[in-house]
């Protein structure tokens, strides 16, 4: 049997087993970050193509969010893994399932011409970080402790998507984002590239909520995303490895 087939019997047989004594269809309600909208919509189609009685409601919550919540979902994807620790004693066993790093979102053709993180230090720039509660924005400081860029220059502090936004949308010249963000930013921003020197590994866990009443249908499910065929939906989002 191909391998791909054999994961995939595996998960249905794991699924079956788990659901027995269950009336019916199961929806799992997941909270996850904003940076995983299309990547995670297009993997729980997958998992739902492999696992029919499975289906999904998918919530996207900011960090600070997660403790307020938890009680009511399956699953928790986080965009590190420190949005985990106030919540740890609620989750199963996590796995880290993708990788990111950050690059600088610039109007399209980069008419400023920025040339990497030093270049953030420039006068009258408007420079559009991440909330610092949240893993964009302590990701963000870390790049720009390493680079020995002052913190105070950040201005505003809002959602990984919404960084973006500002910038697409004209109202920011600049803002540090995800690599993959920029896949859905098509021709209304460009890129700078931060050196590996400088830059980060974001690391991006997944763990069923201990206490779900649907337990062993999400741990299932997130164990299946940190297998190889959920890995290469990943890549096709420009996520790495982790």
């Amino acid at each position: 049997m191909p391998m791909r087939a054999l994961v995939i019997a595996l998960v249905l047989l794991a699924s079956t087993g788990c659901a027995a004594g269950s009336d019916g269809p199961v929806t799992l309600r997941m909270l996850a970050g904003s940076s995983m909208t299309e990547v995670l919509s297009d993997l729980t189609a997958v998992y739902h193509q492999h696992v029919p009685h499975v289906r999904f409601r998918l919530e996207f919550r900011g960090a600070q969010e997660l403790p307020d919540e938890v009680d009511r979902a399956d699953v928790v994807a986080a965009g590190d893994v420190g949005a985990l620790d106030d919540i740890r004693d609620d989750l199963g066993t996590p796995y880290v399932v993708a990788a990111d790093s950050l690059t600088i979102a610039v109007a399209p053709g980069n008419p400023l011409g920025l040339t990497g993180v030093r270049s953030l230090e420039r006068k009258k720039l408007r420079i559009v970080l991440g909330t610092s509660v949240g893993p964009l924005g302590r990701y963000s400081q870390q790049v720009l402790t390493k680079a020995g860029v002052p913190l105070a220059l950040k201005s505003e502090e809002v959602d990984s998507r919404d960084v973006l936004d500002l910038v697409r949308s004209g109202r920011a010249d600049a803002g540090l984002v995800y690599l993959t963000d920029m896949k859905t930013a098509g021709a209304a921003a460009s890129s700078v590239a931060i050196p590996a020197v400088f830059n980060v590994k974001a690391e991006f866990p997944v763990a069923p909520v201990a206490e779900s009443d649907h337990l062993p249908e999400a741990t299932a499910f997130v164990e299946w995303l940190a297998g190889d065929e959920a890995r290469a939906l990943f890549h096709k989002y420009g996520f790495q490895a982790p």
